[in-house]
């Protein structure tokens, strides 16, 4: 069944930032509202050693675009996702998101 995957890197402008983005996933209720909404999590990570720290780079799984899509657009009208976003404690934690599209490749485990 053909899949396709988003990774999306969050990058943050301090180190107290890019906290707060990771608790905002967490204690903040990011993830739960992405389950909710279909956006389904391979993994969630934190760079160690690399460019663009602090970041928080996180990978979903989708059948497709469409799909892709549909689950954003769930997310982005969602309730809770509005008043997480509006919280004066999260705001400006990511300065820059990167975000790749990606398909298996043949020889891929996934």
């Amino acid at each position: 069944k053909p899949r396709i995957f988003e990774l999306r890197t969050y990058e943050s402008h301090s180190v107290k930032a890019g906290k707060k983005k990771v608790e905002m996933f967490n204690q903040g209720g990011e993830i739960a509202i992405f389950q909710k909404t279909g956006l389904q999590p391979v993994f969630f990570a934190e760079t160690i050693i690399g460019p663009q720290m602090p970041n928080l780079t996180y990978m979903l799984a989708f059948d497709d675009m469409a799909a892709r899509d549909a689950a954003w657009n769930r997310f982005i009208r969602d309730p809770d996702w509005e008043k997480l976003k509006a919280d004066p404690q999260y705001k400006d934690t990511v300065s820059n998101i990167t975000d790749v599209i990606l398909r298996p490749a043949p020889y891929s485990q996934v």
